[in-house]
């Protein structure tokens, strides 16, 4: 009779609660919102912000018997039927009668107290939780720190040892196009490559997997070039600038070759040893354990994640639904062929290809542009490392203003300052050799890593995680990737002949038009991303792009008269109207 009444009671404020918080099916996506397909997609993306929704009491405890019975997962029917309810209605939890003190404690902790989080969580990954999402995401620490110094580190220490191994290997200043591509065959490799096999170890080997193997391959690598003849990002970019500094000055024994440049890319093989020995020290993806339909497994590595086992049921069932609709919506279609034939999708494309497009940078030739300045080659190697340290310190903030002043606001703001700081390092070349010269260069590139390290070095990899539809985001992510690591190619390759024909200064000159170019089509062209939830990115996406350069163009004008002027301007409608 209790457990009657209590079902009752849960059954009353189940359906007093969803009534009132239950998403909208008809929800105004203002003037601009495209018909037909579009709105089919923005109903399927409500539904993955929470495919729970619609469902009566009735039917949620019935399907999560079912799913617990079907995986063996009946020992926690209770916690799965509890961590149901809350997921439907994230905000109605305190009427649940069916929840202990110690469940709504819990509940609460997880917005009021992010960082206070279960020992493996920092290990892994910083919490980080964003409005109207439940799930945590991070920022970087331990594990993914350090799977970040990798890349940072391998893309950087090449910066010092170019310095030693084109004399070493006799390639002159005249041999512009092979010192390009020597230096540029990484990235290379990496957008044709790299970017491709993602998808395919994850599927066969995991996430940890993956890394291992990944890891394994730079170790080796790194190994190998220095034996034969030939924000953590940014933490990593700076050891490798510490490695030139740090080997540069490296007495070599007598009767031994001049080998500073071995160490100085043998030692990109430390920080992924260190990886390699962490990394199954911390739990399989619960979602690629779930793909494999090993649920148990699934269940095991939430559990390491979250307080309580309550808190795992609920984010083991809620996932499992989100997959399941997630594989409906991609069943019977070719992903490549949505990829380019959906106009949302495409716009989502164009924004992030962009981003990365504009996310190159002349650091790793810092070095050789201070010696050209007129450094010595050991000043170039110190001053160089300053320009990592520069770019660390600075991607701080980021962490912050990212998801508080906006990805296109910082944009808007960065790029006309890297561009202004590029022009000041290239016109510091007609300065006479001296102490006015290489003050007036290694002040630009200062002065530039200050506002490219909150602006372009975080922004483009967190706009193209959440620009594209979760059921192509793996190739949209790979594409995005490919994209930047494939211009990184081309500045490689390019800029010691463009340097040479056009000189220091027309050099830079040439990137700096290409950052206030940059700033025209982001504030034309770019929407923003911040805090939207999938079904209002569905919306802002679906926004022509001439509509959004045509709104913005007679939004010149209100922001002169308003912050310039200081004059008192009428309410100008908001581009995207999204209202309940």
């Amino acid at each position: 009779m209790a457990r009657d009444r209590l079902g009752d009671e849960e059954r009353d404020a189940h359906e007093k609660n969803y009534s009132n918080h239950s998403p909208s099916s008809s929800q105004d996506f203002g003037p601009n919102r495209e018909k037909g397909a579009g709105r089919q997609q923005s109903v399927v993306n409500m539904k993955l912000q929470n495919p729970l929704s619609g469902m009566s009491y009735e039917e949620l405890m019935t399907d999560v018997e079912q799913f617990a019975k079907q995986y063996d997962l009946e020992y926690a029917l209770d916690d799965l039927q509890k961590g149901a309810l809350v997921s439907q209605n994230k905000s109605g939890f305190e009427n649940f009668e069916r929840l202990t003190a110690e469940d709504k404690t819990l509940i609460r902790e997880e917005k009021l107290h992010r960082w206070r989080q279960p020992k493996m969580m920092y290990y892994m990954t910083t919490p980080n939780y964003k409005p109207g999402d439940r799930w945590l995401t991070g920022e970087s620490t331990v594990l993914c720190a350090g799977s970040a110094i990798v890349q940072g580190m391998d893309q950087s220490a090449v910066n010092g040892a170019q310095a030693f191994y084109f004399p070493y290997f006799g390639i002159g200043d005249d041999q512009v196009w092979l010192q390009g591509l020597i230096n540029g065959a990484p990235y290379l490799c990496s957008a044709v490559i790299g970017c491709w096999s993602t998808k395919p170890l994850n599927y066969y080997f995991g996430r940890r997997g993956t890394v291992f193997i990944s890891c394994v391959i730079a170790i080796a690598t790194g190994i190998w070039m220095a034996a034969v003849d030939q924000m953590w990002t940014a933490f990593g970019i700076m050891l490798g600038f510490a490695a030139g500094v740090a080997f540069g000055g490296v007495k070599i024994p007598a009767g031994v070759d001049d080998t500073q440049w071995r160490i100085i890319l043998g030692s990109t093989s430390i920080p992924p040893l260190i990886v390699c020995m962490q990394v199954y020290l911390v739990p399989e993806s619960p979602r690629w354990y779930m793909s494999k339909g090993r649920y148990d497994k699934a269940f095991a590595s939430l559990q390491r994640f979250r307080w309580s086992r309550f808190q795992a049921a609920r984010d083991l069932y809620y996932i499992h639904k989100q997959i399941a609709i997630e594989y409906e919506l991609q069943e019977g279609k070719n992903l490549w062929k949505e990829f380019f034939v959906v106009s949302r999708n495409r716009r989502a494309a164009q924004s992030s290809f962009f981003v990365m497009f504009m996310q190159q940078v002349i650091a790793y030739y810092s070095t050789v542009i201070f010696q050209t300045s007129g450094f010595t080659r050991s000043e170039a190697l110190l001053v160089s490392l300053g320009t990592g340290i520069v770019n660390w310190l600075f991607a701080i903030p980021a962490v912050y203003t990212i998801d508080t002043f906006g990805r296109r606001n910082l944009l808007l703001v960065t790029f006309p300052l890297m561009g202004i700081m590029l022009l000041i390092t290239g016109f510091s070349f007609y300065a006479p050799e001296g102490i006015n010269r290489v003050a007036g260069v290694a002040t630009g590139i200062y002065l530039f890593m200050v506002v490219y390290s909150p602006g372009e070095g975080p922004v483009p990899f967190t706009y193209s995680a959440e620009a594209f539809p979760l059921y192509i985001r793996e190739y949209g992510m790979a594409f995005a990737t490919a994209t930047t690591w494939g211009f990184n190619f081309i500045l490689s390759l390019t800029w010691p002949a463009l340097e040479a024909a056009f000189t220091p200064t027309g050099a830079f000159g040439f990137y700096a038009f290409w950052n206030f170019f940059g700033w025209a089509f982001a504030y034309f062209c770019l929407p923003e991303t911040k805090e939207r939830t999938l079904e209002e990115l569905d919306a802002v996406f679906s926004v022509k792009t001439r509509d959004h350069a045509r709104y913005y163009l007679g939004m010149l004008p209100w922001y002169l008269k308003k912050y310039l002027l200081r004059a008192d301007v009428e309410h100008r409608e908001p581009l995207y109207a999204i209202t309940e």
